[in-house]
């Protein structure tokens, strides 16, 4: 795929604007791999979380490529549109903390089968942003979304 132009990376807003649009699409379309490599540093870490059995959660622990082999089965077969519906960030010096709060759909405009949250760990190394880790989890009955500002 062609290289994407920097302002995936410029930005906490365009990395994050990055995040939504590579893992969303419809059933068999393929995802620019190479721009999510792009997004996270070397030795990254991307962690969703569920609950399991008898009360206790669950954490797996992917890097980039990790992730891509784990979930290409999934967008191979279902549709999947991630969309980002809130956000806080806090930044300080070279560090920012992004809860990004999301809506799952099979369709655009559709009604969201999954809302959750994203927790953003991101680094600017002078240059540009790059995510140094990504763990979410799904809201679910005792688990409502907080509320974040849009």
């Amino acid at each position: 795929m062609t290289e994407r132009p920097d302002e995936d990376v410029a930005s906490i807003d365009g990395v994050v604007r990055a995040v939504y649009e590579v893992i969303s699409g419809p059933a068999g379309a393929p995802r620019d791999w190479d721009r999510e490599r792009k997004l996270f540093f070397p030795g990254a870490r991307l962690v969703p979380t569920r609950p399991g059995p008898e009360g206790r959660a669950i954490a797996d622990v992917f890097d980039v490529e990790g992730y891509i082999a784990s979930r290409s089965p999934m967008f191979e077969k279902d549709s999947f549109f991630e969309t980002e519906v809130a956000r806080r960030e806090f930044v300080f010096g070279n560090i920012a903390h992004v809860l990004s709060a999301y809506e799952l759909r099979r369709a655009p405009g559709e009604k969201p089968f999954v809302r959750g949250i994203n927790s953003l760990q991101l680094f600017h190394d002078g240059t540009r942003w790059w995510i140094l880790s990504i763990a979410w989890d799904n809201e679910r009955p005792g688990n409502p979304l907080p509320d974040l500002p849009r």
